[in-house]
């Protein structure tokens, strides 16, 4: 999943970012409501850790006009406002929950996923298709009930892929998906990794395929599904 943090404090918006993506989200980091307002017009994410207390407008501003988008965009507060009106106004402006500072890393990532979880509908915790499994709480792949490891972008690829089959990814999508838009990337990235994933794939028993769709992107098949269009097709 892809997150927009909003702080101005620059130690603190490094410390969220690190301890994000090692915990397998990909994580935009902006310092003013400005430029979350920017970012949020231009991509898409699945959830937004605001501070209240920006330099050039009130965070207020900031989820408000998350409020606004399309797709619903839960949002986590941070603020060192400790009075019962401030945080009240935050949960009834639309915050999904409202965190005060100092707060303890591991706990704001707990939080942040029960509300990932209660706004997503309860997205499927499990995902299979075939004899491959994926667990979205703990990251565990499994391969008939054996685990195989993956990295931290090649367990969001798989996790994007088997939650769109049978329907194809598109290139584009898996950019804007998996990596941060200050990050670099090339269509080599993308089709290394589809590589990686392909043959970690196959080394542990998979019956599931990664297929590319010439000019689109790439799609989940089974391999006996493959089989028989091959020998259709010949």
């Amino acid at each position: 999943m892809k997150l927009l943090v909003v702080e101005d404090h620059r130690e603190l918006r490094g410390l969220l970012s690190t301890h994000l993506e090692r915990a397998g989200f990909a994580v935009d980091a902006v310092a003013s409501g400005q430029a979350a307002l920017d970012a949020m017009a231009v991509a898409g994410f699945d959830a937004l850790v605001l501070d209240l207390g920006l330099p050039d407008m009130d965070g207020m501003a900031v989820l408000a006009a998350c409020q606004k988008l399309p797709r619903k965009m839960p949002c986590i507060v941070l603020t060192a406002r400790d009075a019962l009106d401030c945080r009240i106004a935050g949960l009834n402006g639309g915050a999904d929950d409202y965190v005060l500072k100092p707060f303890d890393m591991a706990e704001f990532e707990a939080r942040l996923r029960a509300v990932l979880r209660r706004t997503h509908g309860m997205r499927e915790n499990r995902l299979e298709l075939g004899n491959v499994a994926f667990e979205s709480a703990s990251r565990l792949t499994t391969v008939q009930g054996h685990p195989i490891d993956l990295l931290r972008r090649e367990a969001m690829l798989l996790e994007e892929m088997l939650r769109v089959w049978p329907r194809i990814v598109i290139k584009e999508r898996l950019e804007e998906h998996l990596y941060a838009t200050r990050e670099s990337v090339t269509l080599n990235a993308i089709e290394a990794l589809i590589s990686r994933l392909r043959r970690k794939l196959r080394d542990g028993g998979a019956n599931v395929l990664i297929d590319t769709v010439r000019g689109l992107g790439y799609r989940l098949v089974l391999a006996e599904e493959a089989r028989r269009d091959d020998e259709h097709q010949s």
